[in-house]
């Protein structure tokens, strides 16, 4: 039996709030690294001058904090929905725990956040990105065992619907793509530093040129697939 939440005299039921929610992450994820691509281009523009790159560098950290946290909560709010469904390896308590981690994590990108331009910033993120070392083989493991064997991984039931077992295999090949960009950033923020104490030199120049050429291959084929993933839950064709 579904949960219904009170808002404004009105019982609406939850599993529709969280559908709510799970469209809104989708838009800012998707959307958030279209604005951070866009932003990116003048950061590697050493035609510009450095309070320029610094000022297209800050609107980069600014909009990315947005798709960043957006793929975090697609978890808690996705295996929330799965369970609800009767199609998650992740149930009860362990769904609260997922709630509680995420909020953990959002600490932590929040931190990263705010000593952005910083050797701190560099280590919290490195921490972020290492916890998406652990997210990115469990959730391949877990779709790809729904997969192959036909149940549901923890509960023995048998999987009557394969379209959530491709999109959490799905979405862990995403999040590889995903940590690639992060990687770029990462490469961004120690150049910036460089710059900022060296100025500008071919060296560090290549540094931006580069990244950015390999970014925007990842960027186009995250756009696609994010796209593709949305239409897998949408639709659940199979």
């Amino acid at each position: 039996m579904d949960t219904y939440v009170a808002i404004l005299g009105l019982d609406i039921p939850l599993h529709d709030i969280l559908r709510w929610f799970h469209i809104i992450l989708v838009a800012y994820w998707l959307g958030g690294e279209w604005g951070v691509f866009n932003a990116a281009t003048n950061v590697a523009d050493g035609a510009l001058s450095l309070d320029e790159r610094l000022r297209a560098m800050e609107l980069v950290y600014r909009i990315d904090i947005m798709p960043r946290s957006a793929i975090i909560w697609l978890l808690p709010v996705g295996f929330h929905m799965a369970d609800n469904y009767g199609l998650s390896p992740i149930t009860g308590q362990y769904v609260t725990l997922v709630w509680v981690l995420t909020v953990a994590w959002q600490l932590l990108i929040l931190a990263a956040f705010r000593a952005r331009g910083t050797p701190r910033a560099i280590k919290l993120t490195d921490i972020d990105n290492k916890l998406r070392y652990v997210v990115i083989p469990a959730l391949i493991l877990v779709g790809g065992v729904m997969l192959v064997t036909g149940e549901i991984p923890t509960t023995g039931e048998l999987l009557t619907q394969y379209w959530l077992a491709t999109k959490v295999t799905f979405f862990g090949f995403i999040l590889i793509i995903g940590l690639l960009l992060r990687h770029t950033m990462k490469a961004w923020a120690i150049g910036f530093m460089r710059l900022r104490d060296e100025g500008s030199t071919p060296e560090i120049e290549e540094i931006f040129t580069k990244t950015l050429a390999r970014a925007r291959i990842y960027a186009y084929v995250y756009w696609v697939c994010i796209g593709t993933m949305a239409f897998i839950g949408v639709t659940k064709a199979f």
